[in-house]
């Protein structure tokens, strides 16, 4: 892979980040605001809550930002300080310097991120893309890894749906308004458009040019290579993927994995406010019999 994120103009700059602003205002107040440097680029992160409980990094979806955990945050930090990070090489705070040569040097980039933070023994949370992410640094660079939960998490044991990618390549060629909201509402399982985090992701898409390796899905052997505990929760209705079996075949991979299938949930599983107190509430006691666990 070579190459560098880029914004396609200096004005699709200012217009991504004036939609950046808004949906990041939907979220508390940060603790911190930190600006990473490693070895590809300067990654952004923002810290909500304080003490010395287990940390709980949270890794957005695809060109996602921090912003999209605006809804999750305040149930998650008044618990655990939390640590969101805008993923580098994608829209966002970040600033990509340096290419990727493969999927490995993404998990290298985020553990370079951990390190200057001075976490271990961290619980990574993602969702859809994110998801994927927190699965590769399982594979890839454990260490500061205490557990690893993956909400509806893409090209991890399923491949997207066919009909999703098509429709996506139609909305990006012809780029017109109602279809990035049709794509939108299939993807998430609802008309989430008028949301400033989902509002973003189009800004993002129509704006920027990301250059990172291709999300390919882990091979059998590498899954069942993670040693750390896996929280996984899928969202049955979801059309992204077919999740029933996804969840399946992650259950058959990692026999000792926590899996979870929601009947009423879509591919975000945090969308209706019942599905979102129980990931909230499955996240706190999971990393809570984690963290509790001898050595």
């Amino acid at each position: 892979m070579s190459g560098i994120g880029e914004f396609r103009n200096p004005e699709a700059r200012a217009r991504y980040f004036a939609a950046y602003d808004r949906a990041m205002a939907e979220c508390p107040t940060p603790d911190g605001v930190l600006d990473v440097e490693t070895r590809h680029g300067t990654t952004r992160v923002y810290r909500f809550g304080l003490g010395d409980a287990p940390p709980i990094v949270l890794l957005p979806g695809l060109m996602a930002t921090s912003a999209c955990y605006a809804h999750l945050i305040p149930a998650l930090a008044a618990h655990h300080p939390v640590y969101t990070v805008d993923t580098l090489g994608e829209a966002g705070r970040s600033v990509h310097t340096a290419p990727f040569q493969d999927l490995p040097d993404r998990a290298r980039c985020l553990d370079d991120v951990l390190d200057r933070l001075g976490l271990t023994d961290v619980h990574l949370v993602g969702a859809s893309t994110g998801g994927w992410h927190a699965l590769n640094q399982a594979i890839h660079a454990p260490d500061r890894i205490a557990s690893v939960g993956v909400l509806d998490p893409t090209t991890v044991t399923a491949p997207f749906r066919r009909s999703v990618v098509l429709f996506g390549l139609v909305a990006g060629v012809l780029d017109q308004e109602w279809l990035w909201r049709r794509f939108l509402r299939r993807s998430a399982g609802a008309d989430v458009a008028h949301r400033p985090d989902a509002r973003l992701v189009l800004t993002a898409i129509r704006t920027y040019r990301p250059r990172v390796p291709f999300q390919a899905r882990p091979t059998d052997d590498e899954i069942r290579s993670v040693r750390v505990p896996v929280l996984a929760v899928f969202g049955a209705r979801g059309t992204v993927q077919d999740s029933v079996a996804a969840a399946d075949r992650l259950r058959a991979l990692l026999p000792r994995a926590d899996v979870d299938t929601l009947p009423d949930a879509g591919h975000d599983v945090t969308l209706r406010p019942e599905d979102r107190a129980h990931v909230v509430g499955r996240v706190l006691d999971f990393v809570r019999r984690t963290a509790a666990r001898p050595g």
